[in-house]
């Protein structure tokens, strides 16, 4: 079993910043790839970046890199998502998974993944 608990969601304005975190636990870590998903309401649950397990490769929804970073400290079992330049469209619900290969299966298909968080809300005012 693994936990997954997110946290730094909030209320910003456009153009600002947030740094999301998830801190797993019940699995050794640095065994799994992660990434973050978001859902806006009456949306489907989208891809918005993945790292692999040892966090030599990153993976980044369309037109998301540039603008959102993923990143892993094996050391304290946490995955990060740095958001710059957040905008209104931004705003959603934010999950962080584990993906259940190690080494197969696609990094955007929410299917790929088997333990996920209980999210953290994002709000991007305009």
């Amino acid at each position: 079993q693994v936990q997954l608990v997110e946290s730094g969601g909030g209320l910003v304005q456009a153009g600002g910043s947030l740094r999301l975190s998830c801190a797993a636990s019940g699995r050794t870590f640095s065994s799994y790839a992660m990434a973050w998903f978001r859902q806006a309401p009456g949306k489907e649950r989208e891809f918005v970046a993945g790292i692999s397990w040892s966090g030599g490769s990153t993976y980044y929804g369309d037109s998301l890199k540039g603008r959102f970073t993923i990143s892993r400290d094996n050391a304290k079992n946490t995955v990060y998502l740095q958001m710059n330049s957040l905008k209104p469209e931004d705003t959603a619900v934010y999950y962080c998974a584990t993906k259940r290969s190690r080494y197969s299966g696609s990094y955007y298909s929410k299917m790929e993944y088997d333990y996920w968080g209980q999210g953290t809300q994002v709000t991007v005012s305009s």
